[in-house]
């Protein structure tokens, strides 16, 4: 976020305050703010680049979510959820993950998080048959 962007969220923050694009009027607002972030926001601080105001407004409550890789007991029940939700929108047949696809997807290295994993159950679901396999998840999964 710009750090002019930043300044206009911290003012309706802090007065309750916001003017719409083009206009000329002041609207009083209540907002309830939840943040989310990939970057460590005191080296941005740091850098320049974060309002430290902003962040002292906003770190109310910090709730640190581990990335995916940080928690890969969860990727199983995350694919499964996937891809049952997926063969469903697609209005297909529910197709499984064999024990080995399943370890498979444990080993890779997840930067886009859930995100990722979702699109890469959505192209297993489209390009495998009624069992997913662990050679497919290597074909398919576009790492190693």
């Amino acid at each position: 976020m710009s750090l002019s962007a930043q300044s206009k969220v911290l003012r309706a923050l802090q007065e309750n305050k916001i003017t719409r694009v083009g206009g000329e009027k002041e609207i009083t607002v209540s907002p309830r703010v939840v943040a989310a972030t990939n970057r460590d926001l005191k080296v941005e601080i740091e850098k320049g680049n974060f309002r430290e105001d902003l962040y002292h407004r906003l770190s109310v409550i910090l709730i640190h979510v581990p990335s995916l890789n940080e928690r890969r007991d969860d990727i199983p029940k995350l694919a499964n959820y996937f891809v049952n939700e997926i063969c469903q929108d697609y209005g297909m047949p529910v197709k499984t993950f064999t024990p080995e696809a399943l370890k498979e997807l444990q080993k890779i290295d997840w930067t886009g998080n859930i995100r990722e994993l979702r699109n890469v159950v959505e192209r297993l679901v489209i390009l495998s048959d009624k069992k997913i396999t662990e050679k497919e998840v290597i074909q398919f999964a576009g790492k190693k």
